[in-house]
C-alpha cells in the first residue's frame, strides 16, 4: 500500500469526514433527518477520515491518481 494521498488533501479529507459524520448526530442541518441520508453522510464521512488517516485513497489508484509528493 503505497501512499497516494497528500497533505493538502489529506487536511481536506479529515475535515471533511469529520464534518460528513458528525453533523448528522448533532442534526445540522435538518436535512439528516432521514435515516438513510444520515447514515450514507455518516458513511463516507468515516471513509474520507479513514483515507486521510492512512494516506491511501483505492479510489485514486484505480483511475491512476496520486497527490502525494514522494
Amino acid at each position: 500500500m503505497t501512499a497516494n494521498v497528500g497533505s493538502a488533501d489529506r487536511v481536506i479529507r479529515l475535515i471533511a469526514g469529520l464534518v460528513l459524520f458528525f453533523a448528522p448526530l448533532l442534526n445540522i442541518p435538518a436535512i439528516w433527518s432521514s435515516g438513510a441520508l444520515a447514515y450514507g453522510s455518516m458513511a463516507v464521512g468515516l471513509i474520507l477520515a479513514v483515507t486521510a488517516l492512512v494516506r491511501f485513497c483505492p479510489l485514486y489508484r484505480l483511475i491512476g491518481v496520486s497527490t502525494c509528493k514522494v
